[in-house]
C-alpha cells in the first residue's frame, strides 16, 4: 500500500488534559443534527426518485438566537430561533424538481421535536432553507468512477484516535446520563442544551457542567437548587466509576443565587436567547472535543457521503484506529491520519499514517504486515459506510 506510513507515536505529555462535549440541545449541536438529518432525508429521497444518490454538500448551517423570558413556573419566548440551512444540492432532474425546502423544513421540525422536549418546533423555531445546485464541475465530478469507485469531490483531511483516555470516557458518560433516555420522564426540568467540560491535572479533575433548566417545571429557586444538586450527585457517582473518587464539580457555575440570577430558560436550550450555532463548532465524530488529541476543524454533519471525504475519512480514520488496538493486543494507542486529493478514487487516500505505541516497546515494524491488512479493510468497507451514513447508524457529532 504505497500511501501507508506506519510511524512509532512518540510520547506525549499527559500531565494535563482537557475535554468537551456539547449536548442534543446545545445550538451547535442543533445546526450538526439538522444539517446531517437534511442529508440523510436528501439521500432518501434521491434514491426513491433516481435510484442513486446525487450530488449535494448541506454543511452550512446557522442558527441566530431568539429573545425569552424564563421564570420559574413559566416564562415565554419573546422573539423565535431562527435556523438557516444553506448548502448546495441538485433539486431538478429532467422534468423532476425535488422539494428540498420542504424536506429541509419538515426534517428540521421532526428532529427537533423528538429531541427537545420543552421546544415548541412550529410556535419557538423558524426555519429558512437557503440551498442552491452545486457548480457544474463538482456535480460532474461527483458522478465520475474510476472501477465503480467514487472520487473525492475535496482536498480534505480526517483524523482518530483509540483508545478514548479514561477522562474521554467520562465526559461521554456524563452528559448521556444527564440526557438519559428516562430525564423527560424522571427530570423534566434539565433541558438537553448540556455542555460537559472534564480538566485533569495529574489525577485531579474539575469537571464543570451547564445544564439549561426549564422553568415551567420549576416553582421556585429551592426546586433549582435541588435539581443542580441531583446533577451534582450524577457527576460525583459517574466520576468515582471511572477512578476519580474525589472530583471538583460545579454545575451552571455562573449562577448567583443570592440574586436570583441563574440558568433558567423556556425550552431547555440557550438558543432561546443567550447562544447562537453553527455546523462544525461543536463535537466531532467522536462525540467530543479533544484539544490534546489528534483532531480535524472539518465539519463533517451534512457532508454528501458518497465523495466528501471531510465526511467519510473523519469517521473511517476513527474506525481504523479503533479496530487496530481492538484487534492487535501489541497497541497500546493508535492515531490515525487520512489525507484526499480531490479527483482521486475515494478509498485511494493521498497519504495514510498511523502512529502506535506499542507495549514492552515492540517496534511498530514488526506489526505493518496485520496493520497494512487492517488498514486495507476498512478502506474496502467504504462503499458499505454510505448506508450506513442514511441510515443515521453512524456516530457524526
Amino acid at each position: 500500500m504505497d500511501h501507508l506510513v506506519i510511524s512509532a507515536l512518540d510520547t506525549i505529555d499527559n500531565e494535563v488534559e482537557v475535554v468537551e462535549r456539547k449536548g442534543l440541545g446545545h445550538p451547535d449541536t442543533i445546526c450538526d443534527a439538522l444539517a446531517e438529518e437534511l442529508s440523510r432525508h436528501l439521500c432518501r429521497e434521491y434514491r426513491q426518485r433516481f435510484g442513486d444518490i446525487l450530488h449535494h454538500n448541506l454543511d452550512k448551517a446557522l442558527l441566530s438566537g431568539g429573545r425569552s423570558t424564563p421564570a420559574f413556573g413559566g416564562g415565554i419566548i419573546v422573539a423565535p430561533i431562527n435556523i438557516y440551512l444553506a448548502g448546495r444540492a441538485i433539486s431538478e432532474v429532467g422534468n423532476d424538481i425535488l422539494p428540498i425546502r420542504e424536506i429541509a423544513i419538515e426534517s428540521s421540525r421532526t428532529w427537533l421535536s423528538a429531541n427537545l422536549h420543552a421546544l415548541d418546533a412550529e410556535k419557538h423555531v423558524r426555519i429558512h432553507a437557503l440551498i442552491h445546485p452545486g457548480s457544474h464541475d463538482l456535480r460532474t465530478l461527483f458522478s465520475r468512477r474510476t472501477a465503480q469507485i467514487p472520487l473525492a469531490n475535496d482536498t480534505s483531511i480526517g483524523v482518530g484516535h483509540a483508545p478514548l483516555t479514561t477522562l474521554e470516557r467520562l465526559v461521554l458518560a456524563i452528559e448521556r446520563t444527564i440526557n438519559g433516555p428516562d430525564r423527560r420522564r424522571q427530570n423534566p426540568s434539565w433541558g438537553e442544551d448540556v455542555k460537559v467540560m472534564g480538566i485533569r491535572y495529574g489525577n485531579n479533575i474539575q469537571i464543570i457542567v451547564a445544564c439549561a433548566m426549564i422553568g415551567r417545571y420549576l416553582v421556585h429557586i429551592d426546586d433549582y437548587l435541588r435539581e443542580k444538586a441531583a446533577i451534582k450527585d450524577i457527576v460525583s457517582k459517574q466520576s468515582a466509576e471511572h477512578g476519580f473518587p474525589s472530583p471538583d464539580v460545579a454545575i451552571n457555575a455562573a449562577d448567583d443565587i443570592t440574586k436570583c440570577n441563574v440558568y433558567l430558560t423556556v425550552t431547555g436550550t440557550s438558543a432561546e436567547a443567550g447562544d447562537d450555532g453553527q455546523v462544525g463548532r461543536g463535537n466531532r465524530v467522536n462525540g467530543l472535543i479533544t484539544p490534546c488529541q489528534p483532531m480535524t476543524l472539518e465539519a463533517a454533519a451534512g457532508k454528501n457521503p458518497v465523495t466528501h471525504v471531510g465526511k467519510i475519512y473523519a469517521v473511517l480514520a476513527q474506525d481504523i484506529a479503533k479496530k487496530l488496538v481492538r484487534e492487535l493486543p501489541e497497541i497500546n494507542k493508535a492515531h490515525c491520519l487520512m489525507v484526499s486529493k480531490i479527483g482521486a478514487p475515494v478509498a485511494t487516500p493521498a497519504m495514510l499514517q498511523i502512529k502506535l505505541a506499542t507495549r514492552d516497546g515492540i517496534p511498530v515494524a514488526q506489526l505493518s504486515e496485520r496493520i497494512e491488512e487492517i488498514a486495507a479493510d476498512r478502506l474496502a468497507h467504504i462503499p458499505y459506510l454510505i448506508d450506513d451514513f442514511v441510515a443515521g447508524t453512524v456516530d457524526i457529532f
